[in-house]
């Protein structure tokens, strides 16, 4: 059941919550939407606290209910249906998008159901909705959302109640309010009819042409995935018993993980460029974009007449997703502030950008009382998507006070002329500095009005002055500039959205490979110059070690030679038996054995810490080639990669080599047993005890250092013949571990080289498409859009993107328009060579 046993007014409607979540999926609000919900939610069983909800889901109040919230809610013996309702929601306009599909899956996960399950349905919903939606457009434009939904068997109190708003929240609604809009934007008559369908033959030809190169570059950045994947088997396989082999994979694969996870990304982002084409086919797009409060919405308002009830006077707005207006072949798109100081302005700012890609002409709106050079930063991002601007000034004066009112009226023109101590002139020229500053270039109309003006016009407390002050607001030059830019130059601004500006699409991961191409080639190019430096390194560190063991080996073998004497005249007289153990305990007592280990460990730690130091010297070079390389490029801090992993060189390799491991120590046999031999030929030969004293002390002594000076050799020897040995046998391990680290990085490199060329291609196929239509359009004339016509004429594009293109034709091309009105329309620099 949808609804509990309890007053409706004490309980939250949580699936008509979930079609709230679903319809602000892809963070725009289609204004039959809000009809559609503000009907629904005006039937007496929802209750005020479900509006309540609803707003604050609009609003994206801090407070709200979130999708897992309301999902966690919903009876699970309602799920299924509420699914296969809010499924027919999602595919009300025929597509599902991305990011209605990602909360169709969440919600799927959030009940615990398989993937497979949720696929299957989607999969049913898009073959009934392929079925509809190919028989005719105008089904599609009649039908629009309310009246599509539900064609499922089971019908709920929800469901009964959607059908039943249907027939009233239909297209019809908005025909009462079009005669006014026609007047003042002139989109009626033949001429206008003209436009649209040579728009709309203009945006599929173009659509189809750029879905080749989407798909080109999807499968270019898949391939690039599986091929650095293969990169990584490849390091792995090629010994993988291998301690050095072992180590560059592991020193690779986070650097492999990272750049699998931002191609993923940026093909996540060249999806959804697709996808918001793909909704702007059907329509001229126009975006309203600009800081809160600078009057976006009151200028949707204008046009549309809709949503009055939600401008000015300090009210919150209705919401924080894009608003939606369609009508006749044209949508209009208000977002939310840019810049605002809020909490959720960073928020509403990324919302804001979302809609860039679809749009065909942005307006930017800026006002009279705050021109900061800070709100033209966006301006930015417009240029780099190439996108047609037009600024509106919006020119501020408080005419709710009757007397300013009146005193505007009488002479309107003041406020807008350009010189005096009051005049707009100033205002411009900083909107001229500061947008070619960050648009690069002026090539766009400026144009003042005063919304507050004609917003008044529409009032019924301002009926007398009607005309007067829609006349005065100069609202009408800026209609006349969007109608100039539908009637004369739609086709064009149609291929700037499908061809000229889907180059900013792709040029981004082109862009991005393309560096990490750079880095990993001057990282590998910086390993092999240091390649022989780092051997050198390794055998002056041996050399050293080789002195340092020679010398320690002298003093520690002197202590045993010093202790020699007080040893023979304690033990003179002892038997063999006795006099073994008392050198044995002797050399205990020395802790030769024990010193010599430490030695050994010393000197292998010395070479450690010199091998160390040469290898952190080569990783704080690479560092300055990583600065060097990245800080060259205009990167997001998301953008940016840590190499701290990559670029410490050797990085486990000393302790996985074994460079921290002492050699073998050969054990220490001073032949004592001679001693007892030579002491009983003494004690045969002498008679007299101090003679006998003296001689068997001497005895001992000359024995036991030669034996001691033999035993210290024969160490000597064995040590560094087997230091040297370790000492070769780790410098080939590290050669080897360089040689497969640099194999390693050029392979990376070699893999994204490919796909840059390949990205390249593409960019080149968009440029020579929109090239063409650049042509025709300034030629007046029309040709299919078909690879054969664009080689047929276009010979060579060299285009810096967004800000200077040379258009290279193999045949001379008549131009019916002038250069200079060719740079204002397309806002970049063209030029034309035969």
């Amino acid at each position: 059941m949808l609804y509990n046993s309890h007053t409706a007014s004490e309980q939250i409607d949580y699936s008509f919550l979930l079609i709230v979540h679903l319809i602000c999926a892809d963070q725009q609000i289609h204004s039959q939407e809000i009809k559609y919900l503000n009907t629904l939610s005006t039937r007496p069983n929802v209750s005020q606290q479900t509006k309540d909800e609803m707003n604050k889901i609009l609003t994206q109040d801090k407070d709200h209910l979130t999708l897992a919230n309301v999902a966690q809610l919903i009876p699970i013996n309602n799920r299924l249906e509420v699914m296969q309702q809010i499924l027919e929601i999602a595919y009300a306009d025929g597509y599902l998008a991305s990011s209605e599909k990602e909360m169709l899956e969440g919600l799927a996960n959030l009940w615990n159901w398989s993937s497979r399950e949720i696929d299957r349905m989607i999969t049913k919903v898009e073959r009934s909705k392929h079925g509809v939606n190919k028989n005719s457009n105008s089904d599609r434009s009649q039908l629009s959302l309310a009246a599509k939904l539900f064609r499922h068997e089971q019908k709920s109190a929800l469901s009964r109640a959607v059908i039943d708003v249907a027939s009233i929240v239909a297209p019809e609604i908005i025909g009462r309010k079009v005669e006014r809009l026609e007047r003042q934007i002139l989109l009626s008559g033949p001429e206008y009819d003209q436009a649209i369908e040579e728009c709309c033959k203009v945006a599929q030809e173009d659509y189809q042409y750029a879905e080749l190169a989407y798909k080109k570059t999807e499968s270019t950045l898949k391939t690039a995935i599986l091929s650095l994947k293969e990169v990584m088997l490849k390091v792995e396989n090629k010994n993988s018993r291998a301690t050095t082999a072992k180590e560059v994979a592991n020193q690779l694969e986070e650097s492999i993980k990272y750049l699998d996870s931002q191609i993923i990304q940026e093909l996540d982002k060249v999806k959804e460029s697709h996808q918001a084409k793909h909704r702007a086919l059907s329509y001229f797009t126009i975006a309203f974009m600009g800081r809160t409060k600078a009057g976006k919405s009151t200028l949707h308002s204008i046009i549309t007449q809709d949503g009055w009830e939600s401008i000015g006077l300090g009210k919150q707005r209705t919401t924080r997703f894009n608003r939606i207006y369609e009508w006749k072949n044209i949508r209009i798109i208000d977002t939310p502030g840019i810049g605002a100081a809020e909490e959720m302005g960073k928020d509403d700012e990324e919302i804001a950008k979302s809609i860039i890609d679809e749009a065909d002409v942005i307006c930017y709106v800026v006002t009279n009382d705050s021109i900061q050079e800070t709100e033209f930063n966006f301006l930015k991002l417009l240029k780099e998507k190439a996108k047609p601007l037009i600024i509106l000034l919006n020119i501020k004066y408080n005419l709710r006070d009757s007397k300013r009112l009146q005193y505007f009226l009488q002479n309107p023109n003041k406020l807008f002329a350009k010189d005096g101590n009051s005049g707009i002139g100033g205002h411009i020229e900083r909107i001229k500095r500061y947008a070619n500053q960050h648009y690069t270039n002026d090539y766009f109309e400026i144009v003042p009005v005063m919304l507050l003006a004609a917003q008044l016009s529409s009032e019924i407390e301002h009926q007398k002055d009607q005309d007067k002050l829609y006349k005065a607001s100069r609202i009408q030059d800026f209609l006349d500039s969007i109608r100039e830019s539908l009637i004369k130059h739609g086709k064009i601004r149609r291929s700037q959205t499908f061809l000229g500006s889907t180059v900013g699409s792709i040029i981004k991961p082109v862009q991005w490979i393309t560096q990490q191409k750079q880095a990993y080639q001057k990282f590998s190019n910086t390993l092999k110059s240091k390649q022989e430096k780092i051997q050198k390194d390794l055998r002056v560190a041996q050399k050293d070690g080789c002195n340092y063991l020679e010398h320690r080996i002298q003093g520690i073998f002197q202590e045993v030679i010093n202790s020699i004497p007080s040893f023979a005249e304690n033990n003179w007289s002892a038997d063999e038996v006795s006099l073994n153990r008392a050198w044995k305990q002797n050399i205990e007592t020395l802790r030769l054995e024990k010193k010599i280990q430490i030695l050994n460990k010393e000197a292998a730690d010395k070479f450690n810490e010199e091998i160390k130091e040469s290898l952190a010297e080569v990783g704080r070079e690479l560092q300055v080639v990583s600065a060097l390389t990245f800080n060259s490029f205009n990167l997001n801090s998301q953008d940016s990669f840590d190499y701290q992993k990559l670029l410490k060189i050797g990085g486990g390799i000393i302790a996985a080599l074994g460079l921290g491991l002492s050699f073998v120590v050969p054990p220490v046999g001073i032949a004592v047993g001679l001693l007892g031999t030579g002491l009983n030929l003494i004690s045969n030969l002498l008679t007299s005890k101090e003679k006998k004293r003296r001689q068997a002390v001497e005895k001992i002594s000359n024995s036991l250092k030669d034996q001691v000076e033999q035993q210290k050799r024969s160490i000597t020897k064995q040590l560094l013949r087997d230091y040297e040995q370790f000492c070769i046998s780790n410098s080939m391990n590290i050669d080897k571990y360089f040689q497969q680290l640099i194999a390693g990085l050029d392979d990376i490199s070699h893999q994204l080289e490919a796909g840059q060329k390949s990205l390249d291609a593409t960019v080149n196929y968009l440029n020579y498409g929109y090239g063409k239509r650049i042509i025709d359009w300034a030629s007046d004339q029309y040709e299919p859009l078909t690879m054969a016509n664009v080689k047929k004429i276009i010979n060579k594009i060299e285009r810096n993107f967004g800000q200077r293109m040379i258009i290279q034709s193999k045949t001379e091309i008549k131009l019916k328009k002038s250069l200079t009105e060719i740079k204002l329309v397309i806002q970049e620099d063209i030029a034309f060579e035969r």
